[in-house]
């Protein structure tokens, strides 16, 4: 059974106990400012759990994609990646322990027919300051289900306690969470590692043991002094689709499932090497190129901040492995080609942005070679050892001041190294830290701070997704960024019209002062082509047009025209905005609002519409920035 039909296994099971399926949600959050990515499946849903209803009714499921950043570096053994799918069901204040446990159980054993004696479960010990109890309810359940009392475990809230920040103590006020109860499939073959731990259990980094799912119960909210009960506890369960498949092969190598292998496979051809020789080399270029075909779908696109910096870095630590395994060219375009086949039937939007997202990744590749071959070039000369400058036309030292090395044979990656690297020749800092570390030199421990210092006066660091933004990108709503927001609209459909159907928005930025606008066009914008673009915004200012809106049916709102942003994720109804007489609208476009009533209302003053700058964003990618003035 492969993960495809472990997926579709699931789906119907719980269709069968009254669930409904929901799609999943974007991987770039649309309404939650603590975070860039969507790391569980629990993160989209949690209005719900804290009580709203939810449209589609109490009992769901479903397969939401997650990406975790931070998992980056760990990626390389046979279980850790960024990117995977969270198979979920969901009981928003209806069925509880009694049902969900035995559930899964009966999935595990009877749906995908684990052996039952390979099994084991873990609930919470309680925490007598928190006042939540130890969870002996579940280990009853279990027990009476068939699983041994010596397979039964016991842990604390490092383990068997959940919400979005980990333990109770960094929960936020407001914050629903609560104890779990986790399973955890023992895989044969593998011996315990004593580095490890003295004794194996199913929490052990050995890689005995694999966790294939959790039953979250929450049941708590954080508050100041404490927590208190939900008015009705839910179930929050989650089962990793690649570490259940994994199980079903009775293999702890995750990557050797049907969702990854073809991916190696397809690596172990273009290289001409074998997976078994360069496995941690493979499957970083695996997991990233999973991970970003999906934030790119999701409408992310490779830039210097914020999802795209973590986009970009995805595809560039993907190339830089690819060397490692004497991949030099074509990466992108052929791996991603994979990927997309391989999901594509189960997730159409992946088909439908494969042309624009693989052509973007192509640009980015082509630009970051240059700076890849220049950069590792220049990172080699500087940790040469001494004894290579060693000639008999000139000392050591003379040699190394007239190649610029500021000291012979650096053995330490410094903060000013690391800036000279990545200002001068290009380097990107993760890199630079990345090479340092695959060839054993010591990383500074100030290194950081001292380029931050540098890089003060230059460039400021990434920041996060929604500072100084609030929701759709306006500043607030104030009338002049209300102004600017409708003008946006029209600048939007000028740019269709002047340039062509190909302009997709890919971001936007109002402030009340300025409006900044990200678009998709391959070249730069011309002087004329702006010069007409201004005149069409400012023409249709003077006319006056009505600007009305009415909610619509998503799939009638786009067969009538409506624009969107690239990767934005609708429910079955949105809301239009349209400019102009509904019969013969100028611009159409799928909206929150705020608006003007009448665009004659943005040129009061005399106010005209400026386009200040126009200059690149990211490959493929133009930004404008405008003004009224």
């Amino acid at each position: 059974m492969n993960a495809q039909e472990i997926r579709k296994k699931y789906f119907e099971y719980f269709q069968e106990k009254g669930h409904k399926v929901i799609p999943r949600a974007s991987l770039v959050p649309q309404d939650d400012p603590t975070t860039l990515f969507t790391g569980s499946g629990m993160q989209p849903l949690v209005p719900y759990l804290l009580g709203e209803k939810h449209p589609a009714g109490k009992r769901l499921v479903n397969s939401q994609t997650c990406f975790r950043a931070e998992d980056m570096d760990e990626v390389g053994d046979n279980r850790h990646t960024t990117f995977f799918e969270m198979l979920g069901n969901w009981s928003l204040g209806d069925y509880y322990k009694e049902e969900q446990l035995p559930w899964f159980w009966e999935f595990l054993t009877k749906e995908l027919k684990l052996p039952k004696d390979r099994l084991w479960a873990t609930c919470f010990e309680g925490d007598k300051k928190l006042g939540i109890p130890r969870d002996d309810e579940s280990a009853a359940i279990w027990k009476k289900l068939g699983v041994l009392e010596d397979k039964i475990v016991f842990y604390g809230a490092e383990h068997n306690w959940w919400s979005r920040e980990g333990e109770p103590s960094r929960m936020r006020d407001g914050e629903p969470g609560g104890p779990d109860s986790e399973v955890f499939y023992e895989f044969t073959g593998v011996e315990h590692d004593n580095k490890y731990s003295e004794k194996c259990h199913p929490n052990c980094d050995c890689g005995r043991f694999g966790e294939i799912g959790n039953s979250v119960f929450m049941a708590y909210k954080k508050k100041s002094k404490g927590f208190e009960p939900l008015p009705k506890p839910n179930v929050d369960f989650g089962g990793g689709l690649e570490r259940l498949a994994a199980a079903v092969n009775n293999n702890p190598d995750m990557f050797k499932i049907s969702l990854i292998w073809p991916i190696i496979e397809g690596l172990e051809k273009l290289s001409g090497k074998k997976y078994a020789e360069h496995q941690q080399s493979m499957r970083v270029i695996a997991d990233h190129m999973r991970a970003a075909i999906f934030l790119a779908v999701d409408g992310v696109m490779p830039s210097n901040k914020t999802q795209g910096y973590v986009l970009r870095r995805l595809l560039r630590r993907a190339i830089r492995y690819a060397l490692d395994i004497g991949i030099e060219h074509d990466l992108c375009e052929k791996v991603a080609k994979i990927v997309v086949d391989i999901y594509k039937p189960d997730f159409p939007e992946v088909e439908k942005a494969e042309k624009e997202v693989i052509e973007a990744f192509i640009r980015e590749e082509k630009l970051f070679r240059q700076t890849l071959r220049h950069g590792l070039r220049e990172f080699e000369a500087y940790f040469k050892p001494a004894k290579e400058y060693d000639t008999k036309t000139a000392t050591q030292e003379e040699k190394i001041k007239k190649m610029g090395h500021y000291k012979p044979a650096p053995s330490t990656l410094t903060g000013e190294l690391l800036f000279k690297l990545y200002d001068q020749d290009g380097f990107p800092v993760d890199l630079s830290k990345e090479e340092s570390r695959k060839r054993g030199i010591k990383i500074a421990d100030d290194a950081d701070k001292v380029f931050n210092q540098q890089m003060q006066e230059q460039r400021k660091r990434s920041q996060t997704a929604s500072a100084g933004m609030f929701k759709g990108g306006l500043a607030d709503h104030s009338e002049a960024v209300v102004k600017l927001h409708t003008t946006t609209h029209l600048m939007y459909r000028a740019l269709k019209d002047v340039l062509g159907d190909h302009v997709v928005q890919r971001g936007s930025n109002i402030t009340a002062e300025r409006t900044r606008f990200d678009f998709s066009h391959p070249q730069k914008v011309t002087p004329e082509q702006l010069k007409k673009v201004e005149d069409i915004v400012n023409q249709k200012i003077k006319e006056d047009l009505p600007v009305s809106w009415k909610e619509e049916k998503t799939p009638e709102a786009f067969k009538k025209g409506a624009s969107g942003a690239f990767g934005d994720k609708y429910g079955d109804r949105v809301k239009v905005y349209t400019i102009g007489d509904p019969a013969r609208p100028f611009s159409r476009e799928i909206c929150g609002g705020p608006h003007v009533e009448h665009t004659g209302i943005i040129g009061e003053g005399g106010k005209r519409f400026k386009i200040v700058k126009e200059e690149a964003s990211s490959a493929g990618v133009r930004r404008i920035k405008a003004t009224l003035q």
